[in-house]
Formats: structure tokens, C-alpha cells, sequence
């Protein structure tokens, strides 16, 4: 037996050494997928791929090929994760040949002449300001533009433009001009051990030349206004290319390589420094100010109020005397009444759940690094996911809230938790999708991600919600701290100011005014193409917004309450979820002052995809004011003896 034992203990320490040694070794060696470094000798071939054309303008992304440029021999589409596509992005493979370290000068890509189609189309996007988005080794490419106010820093903006519009010196009429010369920097990291380089910068400086050369036009033609025999470059845009029809354009572009300190680790912070961070503490501060200022109204309430109230209450002997004092302890027999649709409003509360966890899980996992802009469509990916696998939860809580109600049929709950959010959001996204697909954008979700979409609803989704509702709904009921009389109580006349709509939209602006400045920067990130990679700030805020949320319907709640108003299922929902209407509202501001979109297409799906967020706002907040105002009256109710 003594020598089985040692054979067991040799056995459990070789595998406990091999597990041991096989993590450190994941440890050391973990990267997220399609974000790994890659090391590239002198002469590699770099592939340089094409992304979407966008413009803030507009908000329709367009695929880069819709536009005349220099094809490559075969257009290859990258492999797309489901955010990609959710996003627009359209990666593919590019004409232009990068090798490592070998600077190129005035290549020329291609001849083309412009026809009128043509034409038009590229004054058309130069006209909405479309940019062009490339990717060289994840790294997307961007315009470094030096500020003149801020001790001279640099700033990158993502893509360069199609190209721009000005006028002839002496001449009134604008003429459209493209850019079809492309000064490419190449910034390196290089290892001194193994002469290998790592790529940490992809920079752009966009040139519109009219090219000229000498006799017809052949494949051997040198240009006479950028020549590298002559080291003759483009440096400027003095003689610039129009676009007209019948015109032919010569696209061209430069390569130069620059050694850089900057690791490959660190490669992403030029792209996501912050040169405002001290608006987003000033935003911290601000939420604090709130959260201190309701907490300390919540104390007041609990410790001074409730626990007086509560003592003179336990103290009383007789009816006349309980009449005599504040009213909440009057409704005892009428709160915990259920409300009218209160399936519905296990519906809302489930889905709320749902959408809570979701946030939160994806929050902690940007906090911690995994779903950063060079994992491309991560974000949105992670969400979905999330939301999906989150359906048990939103059963388990709907069934739970609809068995202390005394509701009976589960799986209809569980049917309508599983559907009516995400048939809502999904019915007003297939109405903008068809206005998309009617302008040929490739922001358009193609059938085949709809079907995918849908698949994860009906396939994953729904069935977890119903293994939710059906374990919910088998646990015991939740008992009320007291009993509810047969007859319900009448509800006396309110004062002005506890108007169930007057109060619950003054319940909306304080975690509204939580979240408004960090909202700001969220609308500009999505709506003018910018990164926002603050979640640390953004998680901090969240929680403020909880605690605002769940402060601010515990303290109405105590009022309506004190008023013998004991209607308060609904309304502790509606208090907190009324600033989805002020985010609603902001989104309407935001458009009018700092988006300079003209299109009615454009506009309808700016105020469709922010209906979609504030709705999914509403139910979110909504939800965290319902069990804070849950728990604060079985707290109460409970603490009191009922004779």
C-alpha cells in the first residue's frame, strides 16, 4: 500500500510540475488573437491592405474599390470577425508593394482616365469628405497634423482624404483636386541581437500633383515631375490634379523608413493618447459630487428618519397613535401589492439583468487590456457574446419576480423576456440596414451575418432564458416582510410636485448628469471616427452611475411612500430609466452643434441607432432603480412590527 501511495504522490507531482511549467509558458507567451507581434527581416514583403472609405459627414462607409483606384491583380477580402462586418469594415488586399527597410520613391501604381461617371463619383466623395483607411501589419494609417497650440504636438487623424476641393487663384469656381501622390513612413523598431525590425507607426502625407512625362505614355515612361534618378520628390501640392472627365490621373506614392525608440508594446499609444484626460477627472469629480450629495440624503433618510419613525412605531400600542405619524408605515398593507402589467415588468426587470451583466463583463475585460483597437471588432464581438449567454440570467430574474406575483405561466414570461428587447432593437436595425443597403454602402449587413445574428438569438439565446425561467420559476417564491390586505387602500390626493410624471422625470437628471460628460467623448469616438480607449474612466463612471441610479429612487421612493402613495413598482423603474430621455435628448443636441450631417439618410440613421442606445439605457438604468427601491422596501418593512 506504502509503495502504491508513493507511486500515486510521484504521479501527482509530475503532473502538477507539467502544469505548472506548460502555464508559465502560455504566461509568457500569451497574446490576444490577430494583435501578436510579428518580425520582419530586411527585404520582407509587407502586406499593405485596404479598409472601408468613411466620412463623418455622412456616416455611410463605402468599400475602397468602389472608387476607380489602382486595383491589384485579384481582390482577395481579409477574413472579418462579426464586429468587423457590424462596423462596415471591408479589408482588402492592396496594389502597393512595401519591402522591409527599402525605401521606394515615385513608384507608380497605375494610369488611369477618368470617364464622366467616374468623375462624378470622386467628386462626390471628395465633396462628403470621404477618407481612405489602410492597414499595414494592424496598425490602420494615419495623418500626423502638428498643433500649433498646444507646445506643437502631433496629432494622428485616421486615414488621409479622397481629396479636396479650392479654386484657381483669379477664378471663383471650385474645382475638385484628388490626392494621387502618397508619401509613406514606415516607423521600426529594430532588435540589435537579431537585425529583425518590429512595425510600430504607419504615417501618410497625401500629395495632389499633375504628373507630366515625356511622349506617349508606356510602361517604361519616366515622369519629369517625379523622377528618383533625378532625386526629384513631391513636397508640395503647387500643381495639383484635377478631376474632370476625359483626364487622365497617375497615382504614385514614396516609402521612407525611419528607426524608431518606440517598442512594439507601445505602438498603439501615439493613436490613443490623451491630451484631455483632465475634462474626464473633472467628469469623476463632478458624478462624486452627486453620488455624495444623494448618499448623504439616503443617510439622513435611514439612520435619522427610518430609525426614529421605526422605533416610535415598535414603541406604539394603539391605531389612533399610528395614525398620528408619517404615512409609509400606513400602506404596510398595500405595497407589496402587485402591479398592473406586472408581467411586463418582469419582462423589462429580466432583460435589464441581462444587459447589466453584459456591460459589466465587457467592461471588466476592456479595463483589462483584451478588447483594445488593435483587436479590430473585439469590442462588439465581446458584447453580442455576452449579451447571448447572459439569457439565463434575464430568465432566472423575470421568473423569479413573476412567482412573487403569483404568475403562473412561465414559459409565456420567458417567451416574451427572450423577445420583446431584442425584437424591438432587431426590427428598427433591419429597417436602417434596407436604408444602408438602398445607398450600396458597405456598411450594409449582408444576409449571410443577419442569418448569423439571428441564429444566435433563436439558438443560444431564447433556449438559455428558458433554462433561466425554468430554474427561476422553481425556487421558492419570494415572501413579502408583510402581509397585503384584500382591499386595496385609497390612495389620497398628492401634492404638485409628487405627480408620478413630474417626479419621475426629475428622477432621470441627476444619473443623466453623472454619465453626460464622458458621454461627449463616447458620441464623438462612434459618430466622428475617433478611438475611445478610457475605459478605466468609463468603468469608474459606471459604477458612479449605479450608485446615482439606485440613490436617487430610494430617496423618491421614500417621499411617494411618506405620501400613503404606495403605487411604487412602475415608477421606481420610470425614475431611473426616465435619463435614457435626457441621453436621447443630448444625442439630439449633439447632432445640431457638433455633426455637420446633411443627408435625411444619414440623419435617420444617427437618430436610429441613438434610439436603439437609449433604450437599451432605459432598461439598464430602469432595472437598477427597481431593486434598489426592491431591497430599500422589504428593508423597511421588514424592520417594523405589524400588529
Amino acid at each position: 500500500m506504502e509503495s502504491r501511495s508513493r507511486s500515486m504522490h510521484k504521479l501527482t507531482a509530475k503532473i502538477c510540475s507539467f502544469l505548472f511549467l506548460f502555464l508559465a509558458h502560455a504566461a509568457h507567451c500569451f497574446y490576444l488573437p490577430g494583435v501578436a507581434p510579428e518580425d520582419f527581416q530586411k527585404g520582407d514583403l509587407l502586406k499593405v491592405k485596404v479598409n472601408k472609405l468613411t466620412s463623418i459627414k455622412t456616416q455611410l462607409p463605402y468599400s475602397y474599390y468602389s472608387l476607380p483606384f489602382c486595383p491589384p491583380k485579384k481582390i482577395v477580402d481579409s477574413t472579418e470577425n462579426l464586429g468587423e462586418v457590424l462596423r462596415g469594415d471591408r479589408i482588402e488586399n492592396s496594389p502597393y508593394v512595401f519591402k522591409m527597410r527599402d525605401p521606394q520613391m515615385c513608384t507608380v501604381l497605375c494610369r488611369i482616365t477618368l470617364d464622366a461617371k467616374t468623375a462624378k463619383q470622386f467628386k462626390e466623395k471628395i465633396d462628403d469628405e470621404y477618407r481612405v483607411n489602410m492597414i499595414l501589419d494592424n496598425l490602420p494609417l494615419v495623418v500626423p497634423i502638428r498643433r500649433s497650440d498646444q507646445d506643437s504636438s502631433t496629432v494622428y487623424q485616421l486615414g488621409y482624404h479622397v481629396g479636396l476641393k479650392g479654386q484657381y487663384s483669379g477664378s471663383k469656381e471650385d474645382r475638385y483636386f484628388i490626392h494621387n501622390h502618397l508619401a509613406f513612413t514606415v516607423k521600426y523598431h529594430r532588435d540589435p541581437q537579431t537585425d529583425s525590425a518590429r512595425i510600430v507607426g504607419f504615417q501618410v502625407k497625401p500629395y495632389s500633383i499633375k504628373h507630366e512625362y515625356e511622349g506617349k505614355w508606356n510602361e517604361k515612361s519616366r515622369l519629369t515631375t517625379c523622377d528618383p534618378h533625378n532625386k526629384r520628390t513631391v513636397v508640395s501640392s503647387n500643381t495639383p490634379q484635377e478631376v474632370e472627365a476625359k483626364k487622365e490621373i497617375i497615382f504614385t506614392y514614396d516609402v521612407e523608413y525611419q528607426e524608431s525608440d518606440v517598442k512594439w508594446a507601445s505602438r498603439w499609444d501615439a493613436y490613443l493618447l490623451m491630451n484631455d484626460d483632465q475634462i474626464h477627472w473633472f467628469s469623476i469629480v463632478n458624478s462624486l459630487m452627486i453620488v455624495l450629495f444623494l448618499s448623504g440624503m439616503v443617510a439622513m433618510i435611514m439612520l435619522r428618519t427610518l430609525y426614529r419613525d421605526i422605533s416610535r412605531y415598535n414603541e406604539l400600542e394603539t391605531q389612533e397613535e399610528a395614525q398620528e405619524e408619517t404615512g409609509w408605515k400606513l400602506v404596510h398593507g398595500d405595497v407589496f401589492r402587485p402591479p398592473s402589467n406586472s408581467e411586463l415588468l418582469c419582462v423589462y426587470v429580466g432583460t435589464g439583468v441581462q444587459f447589466l451583466g453584459m456591460v459589466l463583463v465587457t467592461m471588466i475585460f476592456a479595463v483589462f487590456g483584451f478588447l483594445s483597437p488593435s483587436n479590430r471588432g473585439g469590442l462588439m464581438t465581446a458584447m453580442l457574446l455576452l449579451w447571448v449567454f447572459m439569457g439565463i440570467f434575464a430568465g432566472y430574474a423575470s421568473a423569479r419576480l413573476y412567482k412573487m406575483f403569483k404568475g403562473a405561466e412561465w414559459k409565456k414570461l420567458a417567451f416574451r423576456t427572450a423577445c420583446m428587447f431584442p425584437g424591438i432593437v432587431f426590427a428598427i436595425f433591419f429597417v436602417l440596414n434596407a436604408i444602408i443597403w438602398g445607398q450600396k454602402s458597405s456598411g450594409a449587413v449582408p444576409f449571410g451575418t443577419m442569418f448569423a445574428l439571428v441564429l444566435m438569438w433563436f439558438g443560444i439565446s431564447v433556449p438559455l432564458v428558458f433554462v433561466g425561467g425554468y430554474v427561476g420559476f422553481k425556487k421558492p417564491a419570494i415572501e413579502d416582510p408583510v402581509r397585503t390586505n384584500k382591499i386595496p387602500r385609497q390612495i389620497p390626493e398628492q401634492a404638485w410636485y409628487m405627480n408620478p410624471t413630474f417626479s419621475i422625470l426629475i428622477g432621470g437628471i441627476l444619473p443623466f448628469g453623472a454619465v453626460f460628460i464622458e458621454l461627449f467623448f463616447i458620441l464623438t469616438s462612434i459618430w466622428l471616427n475617433q478611438f475611445y480607449y478610457i475605459f478605466g474612466f468609463l468603468f469608474l463612471v459606471f459604477i458612479i452611475l449605479l450608485i446615482t441610479c439606485a440613490e436617487i429612487t430610494i430617496v423618491l421612493c421614500y417621499f411617494q411612500l411618506c405620501s400613503e402613495d404606495y403605487l411604487w413598482w412602475w415608477r421606481s423603474y420610470l425614475t431611473s430609466g426616465s435619463s435614457a430621455l435626457y441621453l436621447f435628448l443630448y444625442a439630439t443636441f449633439y447632432f445640431f452643434t457638433k455633426l455637420e450631417i446633411t443627408k435625411l439618410v444619414s440623419g435617420l440613421l444617427y437618430f436610429g441607432y441613438m434610439l436603439i442606445a437609449s433604450y437599451a439605457f432605459f432598461v439598464l438604468t430602469g432595472t437598477i432603480g427597481f431593486y434598489a427601491c426592491f431591497w430599500f422596501t422589504r428593508l423597511i418593512y421588514s424592520s417594523v412590527k405589524i400588529d
